[in-house]
């Protein structure tokens, strides 16, 4: 199944607060541990960290990062992120890359879906200082379904296990 395909069933079958996961592709060893996460929002809607807004400078910087096929490495250099609401389909991944509902890989049940509405309305559009360690995507997405921040992909860090320095910083920013 080539991506688009896999977006068109995602956006068939997935609920409002399923954790969306858009894992990178094998050829790439030195990032196959890591993914980048969003919360499903409805409508083919996903709630993300996303590039912030921005001058032409940093514009056609993180448009040549995106041609090499690096995306993510934007928010990395820059360190600056926004929570945007977009298209499913228009999430910018390198070639190759997986997209899946991932909603068994923290060992947490889900909020009622109103605490998961009232989280992502309070943090929607907020600009975050990107942290790959200490806030980033994952943190976000299941601090959004569950009211805990957790990120499985750092390494030497316990599974499962809450950041609640992050948890904290999206309380703080959702109040």
């Amino acid at each position: 199944m080539d991506y688009t395909e896999k977006v068109n069933n995602i956006v068939a079958t997935a609920q409002f607060g399923d954790l969306i996961e858009f894992a990178y592709p094998e050829r790439w060893p030195y990032l196959k541990w890591y993914s980048h996460w969003g919360v499903y929002d409805g409508d083919g809607y996903v709630i993300h960290f996303a590039a912030p807004d921005e001058g032409e400078v940093m514009k056609r910087f993180r448009n040549l990062l995106s041609l090499m096929q690096l995306p993510f490495f934007g928010d990395l250099l820059l360190g600056e992120t926004k929570i945007r609401r977009q298209l499913l389909s228009d999430v910018k991944v390198p070639r190759g890359a997986n997209v899946s509902i991932s909603n068994n890989r923290h060992a947490r049940r889900p909020s009622a879906e109103a605490e998961m509405r009232q989280r992502r309305d309070a943090l929607l559009d907020k600009v975050l200082k990107y942290d790959l360690l200490t806030l980033n995507c994952e943190h976000f997405a299941t601090f959004v379904r569950y009211g805990e921040s957790i990120c499985n992909q750092v390494p030497f860090r316990a599974k499962n296990t809450e950041l609640k320095e992050a948890t904290e910083k999206f309380k703080h920013l959702s109040s």
